[in-house]
């Protein structure tokens, strides 16, 4: 497409859950549901189209050693853009990826900073490791770096108990938390077991990622203060293979982290149901693939979740919730079109018939 074509969506767009129309125009990269006046380049698409989707928890930059060279995470982003990821919430990435914001045809990033962890309480070369008594400095200072998040490291496995524990005091959390809401950022924290979250949540943080360890008692207080959980099925899939890699060195944590995958789909359901904010992230980066949004939503919906509502998680209401429009009027045009209704099956995300990003079809 040239700059100053018209881009005309036609069939089915799915502006929100309850909003379904019939078409749109892209002019000068932005949405419109008017058709422009005069218009004579126009390149028409044809399908079901959605915004682009969502993955709340990726790390652009980041592999399994700790930070990559930027062709390595130009190659990360690139991969989430073919399979529909076109806003991400970074949660989490030693690398400066700021670079991206300058490249029209990468994915949309709102990053967390560098995760903030206990000293040798977490992968190497991933976080600030630090000391409590650090920990509110290091909160303001991601704070001031990132785009409204910051990203604690809420427990890791304790290797003097063998299991996993929390990695800071209740105090701590506490001052960290309110140091961040007073700078404007919202708060998130990597939790697998159950013994941090209690803490975590009553000292007001925003969204906990994976909470393998949300129990029955703690669902109501979820609820209550609406704390929101990014679940990674696609990551704690993995919890069977790591238990066994630990289990003669870490018996306990390995039975541990079996329990936890056992439940995950009820884990999952049981929030949805008493009114838990889910969204979908896939934990890419570290020693995931990226291009896993598709198979997260899949996830969702195996562990009960209604279609519509696994789909909102990575579309409609996951940019509500960041904070980034959808199929709006005059927004940027960033929007995924399908060959067939994904509110039919989920399984339809995996195959994005076009991809549009600030307007422009990536041929």
């Amino acid at each position: 497409m040239s700059d100053g074509a018209v881009l005309h969506v036609k069939g089915r767009v799915l502006a929100g859950p309850d909003d379904v129309r019939d078409e749109l125009w892209v002019v000068g990269g932005r949405i419109s549901y008017d058709r422009p006046a005069g218009a004579r380049d126009v390149r028409t698409v044809t399908g079901w189209a959605l915004p682009g989707l969502v993955d709340a928890h990726c790390h652009v930059g980041l592999d399994a050693h700790g930070p990559v060279d930027a062709e390595t995470a130009e190659k990360q982003a690139l991969t989430d853009r073919e399979a529909g990821t076109l806003l991400i919430r970074d949660a989490g990435s030693p690398s400066d990826t700021r670079w991206i914001d300058d490249r029209a045809d990468l994915p949309k990033i709102i990053r967390a900073g560098r995760h903030i962890a206990r000293t040798r309480r977490y992968i190497r070369n991933y976080a600030w490791e630090i000391e409590p008594d650090d920990v509110v400095a290091y909160v303001a200072q991601e704070a001031r770096r990132g785009d409204g998040w910051v990203k604690l490291v809420g427990d890791w496995i304790d290797r003097d108990l063998g299991d996993l524990a929390p990695c800071w005091p209740r105090e701590a959390v506490a001052a960290a938390i309110a140091e961040a809401h007073r700078l404007g950022a919202r708060v998130t924290a990597h939790c697998f077991a159950e013994s941090s979250l209690r803490d975590l949540v009553e000292s007001g943080i925003d969204c906990i990622e994976h909470a393998t360890g949300l129990s029955e008692d703690l669902i109501p207080l979820f609820a209550e203060r609406g704390v929101a959980i990014v679940p990674t099925l696609v990551n704690i899939a993995t919890f069977p293979r790591l238990a066994e890699g630990g289990e003669r060195k870490f018996p306990r944590w390995s039975a541990h982290m079996r329990r936890l995958h056992e439940r995950r789909y009820d884990t999952v359901r049981g929030a949805y149901d008493a009114g838990i904010p889910v969204y979908v992230g896939t934990d890419a980066g570290g020693s995931l693939a990226h291009g896993l949004v598709a198979e997260e939503v899949a996830e969702l919906v195996a562990a009960g979740i209604p279609p519509l509502a696994a789909l909102s998680a990575t579309t409609w209401g996951a940019r509500d919730w960041l904070g980034r429009p959808g199929l709006e009027e005059g927004a940027p045009a960033d929007l995924v079109v399908y060959e067939a209704d994904p509110r039919a099956d989920v399984r339809v995300l995996a195959a994005p018939r076009r991809v549009v990003l600030n307007g422009r079809i990536i041929e």
